[in-house]
């Protein structure tokens, strides 16, 4: 991870509300390429509302944020998707995966959305499907995939677009102990090998192992950050 590197995400001071309850009040980090950070606090501390602004899934009521040097603030709806669509990749504790598409076609989604030559979108599903140890599952569907298949699907298809931004909710939530680990494992080396950032919203701390940072949150502030010696 260098450390001269520009960050590819930036959150200046942001702050969210709902129904006059304010959830973040004034949340400041950089994230670098490379960068695995993990985000820990109590139930309604505000970490999974931080990662939907941080994510563009939600605006921040104030405060600015950037991914790779755009503001994000500042885009259309319109723009917005299309910067999630382009440069970001989420993974989610229930995977949710599409039911009727095999293992393979979820995996495509991101390329088609972005419109990716078929020939090239086939190639790179493929490298991801035997990266992830899932090749001998191409055509199945969810319902018949494990629930650590399901997952494995659900990393392949957050980073078949090599997004600059992997953003992971309780990405092991749903897991034992063993496919938790391997899936851990997994994306430590994905992100080592692809130099996507990372983001994980965890309770384990097993997972913030493999984090070089970790960041507490409690009643939408940060208290505490601890960095990997």
């Amino acid at each position: 991870m260098p450390e001269s590197a520009a960050p590819i995400l930036t959150a200046e001071n942001v702050r969210k509300s709902y129904d006059g309850r304010e959830v973040l009040c004034g949340v400041s980090l950089t994230l670098r390429p490379g960068e695995r950070l993990a985000l820990m606090g109590p139930s309604g501390s505000g970490k999974t509302t931080l990662l939907n602004c941080l994510g563009g899934i939600d605006k921040p009521d104030t405060g600015r944020l950037a991914l790779r040097g755009q503001p994000m603030d500042t885009l259309t709806p319109d723009g917005l998707a299309a910067l999630r669509r382009r440069e970001i990749g989420s993974i989610f504790q229930f995977f949710h995966l599409l039911p009727t598409l095999t293992a393979a076609e979820n995996i495509a989604l991101p390329l088609q959305l972005n419109k990716a030559p078929i020939a090239e979108a086939a190639v790179r599903v493929s490298q991801l499907m035997e990266r992830v140890g899932i090749s001998h599952r191409t055509d199945a569907l969810p319902a018949k995939l494990s629930g650590g298949e399901m997952q494995r699907v659900a990393i392949a298809r957050a980073l078949v677009h090599r997004p600059a931004l992997l953003l992971a909710d309780e990405p092991t939530g749903n897991l034992d102990s063993a496919n938790g680990a391997n899936v851990l494992r997994l994306l430590e080396e994905l992100s080592n090998e692809t130099g996507t950032a990372l983001v994980l919203v965890t309770h384990s701390t097993e997972a913030t192992r493999i984090c070089h940072r970790t960041i507490h949150l409690r009643d939408g502030l940060i208290t505490a950050e601890e960095s990997v010696a």
